[in-house]
């Protein structure tokens, strides 16, 4: 791998993973069709760490709601065993702790299948069909009136429901913060809460799968001669993912989140037309 294809792929990983486009899908594509390196399975390390880079990126953006919400949760666990931390209302950060940890639960029921999502990967007619649904997700939603449900209104089955569209998005294809925003304004939540309660439920389930992305990329071995173009790779995510998170919360909250339905439906009947010219 050369230090221009780490730049490449840490933007692609950086861009594509918090725009509503789907990260796997292109990766899977750029794979498929023009031969490049498939890094989950022979670089296990330098994917762990393109993670890891848009996971910084997240903690940055929403720097302050992460503290306040990790202050609330060992406040919330020390109440379970002492009556003085007991309140009668939940404040917001530690409702929306238990709104994050009930969107994460059908992240469960994906696990037992993870095999068979893995084999979809080089599905190019697949994936081509998944990017045209998520175009008409993100249409769609964009049609819809705008939400006023926050933290302090949303409900346990609100938070349910965005959680199994991020469960369904592990396919390639499908666009996980598109379905998690998505999903969320047909639920009623204003739509700069959507972006936000979005990007706070990716935590848990890329931390989560970066741990046991680690033990793998153990198990692999780790190339340390590669590690300043890993580095650079996760730095480029990084940087990408932070300015990509904010494009997001702009486009949704002036009402265009539905514009880039056009790009994934122009990519997905490229894919298409492409796997049967191609093949």
């Amino acid at each position: 791998m050369s230090y221009l294809m780490a730049i490449f792929l840490g933007l692609v990983q950086g861009i594509a993973e918090f725009l509503p486009i789907s990260s796997s899908g292109h990766l899977s594509l750029l794979q498929n069709f023009f031969g490049v390196e498939n890094i989950e399975n022979e670089n296990v390390f330098f994917s762990v760490l393109l993670h890891l880079g848009t996971l910084i990126s997240v903690c940055i953006v929403y720097r302050k709601d992460i503290v306040e919400m990790l202050r609330e949760f060992c406040t919330g666990v020390g109440a379970l065993f002492s009556p003085k931390l007991r309140t009668k209302e939940p404040s917001s950060a530690r409702r929306l702790v238990m709104m994050v940890i009930l969107g994460t639960l059908p992240l469960l029921v994906i696990m037992p299948i993870k095999n068979v999502v893995e084999e979809l990967y080089s599905n190019t007619i697949f994936i081509g069909l998944a990017l045209i649904i998520t175009g008409f997700v993100l249409y769609l939603s964009d049609q819809l009136a705008r939400g006023k449900k926050t933290e302090r209104s949303m409900t346990i089955k609100d938070a349910l429901l965005i959680g199994c569209g991020q469960a369904i998005a592990v396919v390639p294809g499908l666009s996980r913060s598109g379905s998690t925003i998505s999903v969320g304004m047909m639920c009623g939540l204003k739509r700069s809460f959507a972006v936000r309660f979005s990007f706070l439920l990716s935590l848990p389930a890329v931390l989560g799968a970066n741990i046991l992305s680690l033990a793998d990329a153990a198990k692999a071995g780790i190339n340390t001669a590669m590690l300043p173009k890993y580095l650079l790779g996760m730095i480029v995510a990084g940087v990408a993912g932070y300015f990509a998170i904010h494009l997001v919360k702009l486009l949704a909250r002036k009402g265009k989140f539905g514009n880039f339905a056009w790009y994934c439906w122009i990519v997905g009947f490229l894919a298409i037309i492409a796997t049967f010219v191609l093949h």
